[in-house]
């Protein structure tokens, strides 16, 4: 099957197929293809000219023909033109195409040659007769121009020759730009499919190749797309290879900043237990390779060994810390013997991880799930039932109540957010003449819930709710936020959000020391690492600032660092006097650059600018600020890849190809992600078996026959465009300081 795709002009009557056009062919005798046999002249003066059909005036022939061929321009096609008619003069406009294009770029006039891949006549063919003809140029010097005589089917053609070059270089030069122009855009049609990591078969879809047809544009000239076995063979082939040098540049800076080995783990649906690992420095984060654990989830061993594996090809010397995945006792004792065998690597959780774990357990609190009950109530009922949502979307500023996120632990409270900004707007919704009219006014479910937008505990205890747990969402969003590099910052930004709830109960120990309890327990048993204090000191953002606070935390986790990362004893030395002149801000640390540089650049930037004069203790405090804090599972790979790999049965051959196609799809993710604009932790969908919407609402709607929600999709379109104009309501961004 060819893989060909012509891109014709597409009129009313849509794209031809292959057989249409030789039947257009094999008809071009019972039709004229002259133009002028289609239209009159109506005034020779003004060049205006009348269509047979039907009877619409235009300026001059060439007019005509765009509007007898239906092809869409300055003029709007006829409705009344022969089918055959119609079709003929769009084969003709496509030929005058090819022949303005051939003119463009300088190209021989060989209209029975393809256009794609030209080849020249042979040397028989061609009589090289060189004729000398005299040109003005700008200050009438004379030129010579070389002309070759080409003979084509018996006719004979002057064919101009530019810096005395023949002809036939022109031709091979042309093919060569043409060859490589059609190789490019293979390889880029190829990257998209590498990046979606979808079935590369899809490049055959019939309705792909419409899609790329209507992008292109109706009227350009075929092009050939990639097969499959192009996306499969060379295509890939040069793609890894691009990619595997891009890996070798990130692996090269890891002598400089260091790196941090990831760990990202999840169970399939078919329960096996898989990890991804990858690396992270400030070049870029790449990914390593999968494993299956399902074998072995529990056995500490061979999960000590993999990660030792990992260890050895990143290269000791290179690894300042591992994120973990899990709380796991597995995974807790896999990373106390890694830090018992390697002193100079530490072992952290995830942050992200974390802190949705505080959430987890504040949410699991009673008087805060008795809230979150509440609110999910309210949730479930307008969510499921057509006529509810409808009234809900023209009370409120909200599209939805729930927000959806990425992070499981935040949508409860980012959803209580939202209802608590909506609150007079929902209140006001359940008293009005449009609620009493709903046959849902005067149902028990319905009655229930709008006294409970009314009780005003449920909003007392909503406020109490969000003020343990918006500052732990607040971090949350910051860590899944543009710089990876929060090594620091992360001790400062949980040591503010802990003030904040304390600031938001008015500093009562008796309200705010529950929530602490539950921060204090996460952060100290999994999340604290000596890094994260060092961090602290090292940032000269804090450092520097006049509530910068040393503890015995802080002292503590600089002396561990120092002590860890650096076995000699000398540089040990060394690095304690340099230290000195940071404490002090001498030397460099005192230019005028610095000092103005402090707050305004990474501080693992700031370091490699004005550390220079303390080598030892530039390369100990880069190396450390040079580190994320959080895990793998902020890049959102797409796990089905991995699982597909690791399935067993599989001909080597094309393992081997999946393995190639993993490692692509992976690495060119990860190299493009910090480029993406939206890092929010909010979705944009709700899942449709979301909790937070989901209970009883399939059984009601079959038992009501409510049909209003058909109706919900048609409004959408417009309240969105609405909303991006700036027609809606404004403060659609719920605030939490204006509720405090």
């Amino acid at each position: 099957m060819s893989n060909s795709m012509p891109f014709s002009r597409e009129g009313e009557g849509g794209r031809l197929s292959f057989m249409e056009l030789i039947d257009c062919e094999m008809n071009a005798s019972e039709v004229s293809a002259n133009v002028r046999d289609h239209g009159k002249v109506i005034d020779r003066q003004k060049n205006r000219v009348q269509c047979n059909y039907c009877a619409k005036m235009m300026s001059g022939f060439s007019r005509l023909r765009y509007h007898l061929g239906c092809v869409k321009g300055d003029v709007a096609p006829c409705g009344e033109v022969p089918e055959n008619v119609k079709e003929l003069i769009k084969i003709k406009l496509l030929e005058l195409k090819r022949g303005s294009l051939g003119k463009e770029v300088g190209n021989l006039e060989f209209p029975d040659l393809p256009w794609k891949r030209k080849l020249y006549p042979t040397p028989s063919v061609i009589e090289h007769r060189k004729l000398q003809t005299t040109q003005k140029a700008g200050s009438d010097c004379k030129k010579n121009v070389q002309k070759d005589r080409v003979s084509d089917n018996g006719v004979t053609k002057d064919v101009p020759l530019s810096n005395g070059r023949n002809g036939s270089q022109e031709v091979v030069d042309h093919k060569e730009r043409e060859d490589s122009s059609s190789r490019q855009a293979k390889k880029c049609f190829g990257r998209f499919f590498y990046e979606l990591g979808g079935d590369l078969s899809v490049a055959m879809s019939p309705s792909f190749q419409r899609m790329i047809t209507a992008t292109v544009g109706c009227g350009q000239i075929g092009y050939k797309l990639p097969s499959c076995q192009d996306l499969k063979g060379w295509i890939l082939k040069e793609e890894v290879k691009g990619m595997q040098q891009y890996v070798t540049d990130v692996r090269n800076s890891w002598a400089s900043t260091g790196c941090s080995i990831l760990l990202d783990g999840w169970m399939d649906e078919k329960g096996r237990n898989l990890i991804n690992v990858l690396v992270d420095c400030p070049k870029g984060t790449i990914y390593i390779r999968s494993y299956d654990l399902s074998a072995s989830i529990a056995d500490v061993d061979v999960l000590q060994f993999i990660i030792e594996e990992i260890i050895e090809e990143v290269g000791i010397e290179n690894v300042v810390q591992i994120i973990a995945y899990s709380i796991s006792d597995c995974m807790e004792a896999a990373g106390q013997r890694l830090t018992e065998k390697f002193r100079t690597v530490f072992w952290t959780v995830s942050a992200s991880h974390c802190i949705e774990l505080m959430l987890e357990k504040i949410g699991k609190m009673d008087t805060t799930r008795g809230i979150l009950d509440k609110a999910k109530t309210i949730t479930k009922f307008i969510h499921s039932h057509a006529t509810v949502l409808k009234l809900m979307r023209n009370h409120t500023s909200a599209y939805n109540l729930v927000k959806p996120s990425k992070i499981k632990w935040a949508k409860p409270f980012l959803t209580l957010e939202n209802i608590l900004s909506e609150k007079d707007n929902l209140q006001n919704m359940f008293v009005s003449a449009g609620w009493n009219s709903l046959i849902w006014s005067s149902r028990e479910q319905g009655k229930r819930v709008a006294a409970l937008v009314v009780d005003p505990d449920f909003w007392t205890g909503a406020r109490m709710v969000l003020k343990a747990t918006i500052p732990l969402v607040r971090v949350l969003k910051w860590i899944s936020g543009g710089d990876k590099s929060q090594m620091g910052y992360i001790y400062d930004t949980m040591d503010q959000a802990k003030e904040a709830i304390a600031k938001e109960f008015k500093h009562k120990k008796s309200q705010y020391m529950p929530f602490w309890e539950v921060i204090d327990e996460i952060w100290n048993k999994h999340l604290y690492s000596p890094l994260h204090s060092t961090g602290y000191y090292l940032n000269p953002h804090f450092f520097y600032s006049s509530d910068f606070h040393c503890d015995a935390e802080v002292a503590s986790g600089m002396l561990c660092c120092i002590v860890r990362m650096v076995p000699d004893l000398h540089v040990q030395d060394l690095i304690g006097l340099q230290l000195d002149h940071y404490l002090l801000a001498e030397g460099a640390f005192a230019q005028g650059t610095a000092f103005d540089q402090r707050t305004n650049i990474p501080p693992a930037l700031w370091w490699s600018r004005y550390g220079q004069q303390h080598p030892e203790f530039q390369r100990f405090a880069t190396r450390i600020l040079s580190q994320t804090c959080d895990g793998a599972s902020r890049y959102e790979l797409k796990k089905s890849l991995a699982e597909k790999l690791l399935m067993k049965g599989r001909n080597p051959i094309e393992q081997q190809r999946l393995s190639d196609l993993t490692f692509l799809h992976y690495n060119l993710h990860l190299q493009s992600f910090n480029s993406r604009l939206n890092t929010d932790i909010v979705l944009e969908e709700i899942d449709s078996m979301d909790e937070w919407i989901v209970e009883e609402a399939n059984q009601i709607l079959s038992q009501n026959g409510d049909s209003a929600w058909m109706d919900l999709d048609c409004e959408d379109a417009t309240i969105n465009e609405d909303l991006v104009n700036g027609k809606g309501p404004s403060g659609i961004q719920p605030k939490v300081e204006t509720w405090f």
